[in-house]
């Protein structure tokens, strides 16, 4: 990606945030809104680009969300490497960098918490329970901080991106959301903050599951629309791989994320497995091109 540096102002608190968004609006600027919890990757670095095309003042937020990890999972441990995030968002185009601690995020005695409701219970909430009620709050709240015109989020996390949608038509907040394509290694592994976990051997095996995800969608492609057959293709790929447990591969609905029978243009594969301490989730879209 070439270099769109820009002078990035970099802000951590709700009241700097605002009055440096209200400034570029004053401006005519509209705002884009790039979300994350910071080890940016090529695959966020897109989301400031894709932003660009959208906007003219873009936020990005960096912000290791307590409320979706669970108490056995990585909090601690999430790679924090702040200063060259804030080098890389520059770089990327990024104009304010956003980076609020827990305490300025969620002050004493909060009552409030954004429930994701029966959808955000399966897959990924089955497997992590409360965790998509963390993120939808969260999100939530950065939304009311922002206040963007467009706010961009990544395909690879799909139930992610579906249960924002759905809080967004639900509350009627006056922003669009823009859902980028997943950005993969050339050996189609996908970009994850989680990869640095990986030894050599476990990013070696991980491979699985972009290998599962593109035997599926060749089936579709060679006609096979049984989604029970088409997950017995992509689970079967794991057999050669001992030392990956999977979670879950399933056919579902993009949108609703509810398992499908039988698998149509616009369906999703989906596939979440550990390697080690380490879990990755992937997907591809049936149909379109899982190349991406």
């Amino acid at each position: 990606m070439p270099s769109t540096a820009t002078s990035l102002r970099r802000v951590s608190s709700i009241a700097d945030t605002r009055v440096a968004i209200a400034r570029a609006r004053s401006e005519g600027a509209r705002v884009g809104f790039v979300p994350t919890m910071g080890a940016l990757h090529r695959g966020h670095l897109s989301l400031v680009e894709r932003a660009r095309h959208e906007t003219d003042a873009i936020v990005m937020s960096i912000f290791v969300n307590p409320l979706q990890f669970g108490p056995t999972e990585d909090f601690n441990r999430y790679p924090r490497p702040l200063e060259e995030d804030a080098r890389l968002a520059s770089e990327a185009g990024a104009d304010i960098l956003f980076t609020p601690s827990p305490e300025e995020m969620y002050r004493d005695g909060r009552v409030t918490t954004v429930s994701a409701g029966p959808r955000g219970e399966v897959w990924e909430g089955k497997v992590r329970p409360g965790h998509f009620d963390g993120v939808l709050t969260v999100v939530a709240k950065l939304f009311n901080i922002v206040q963007p015109d467009v706010a961009v989020f990544g395909r690879k996390d799909l139930q992610q991106a579906s249960l924002v949608q759905a809080m967004v038509r639900d509350l009627d907040f006056p922003l669009t959301i823009v859902v980028a394509p997943t950005i993969r290694e050339t050996d189609g592994l996908a970009l994850s903050s989680r990869n640095a976990y990986l030894s050599k051997q476990e990013r070696n095996d991980a491979l699985v599951l972009i290998r599962s995800l593109r035997a599926v969608a060749a089936a579709f492609a060679g006609g096979e629309r049984d989604g029970r057959r088409l997950q017995q293709i992509g689970r079967k790929q794991f057999a050669a791989v001992p030392a990956v447990t999977l979670d879950y591969f399933a056919i579902v609905s993009r949108d609703t994320l509810q398992e499908e029978v039988r698998a149509d243009h616009g369906s999703a594969a989906i596939v979440a497995a550990r390697l080690g301490a380490t879990r990755l989730i992937d997907n591809v879209i049936l149909g379109e091109d899982d190349q991406d």
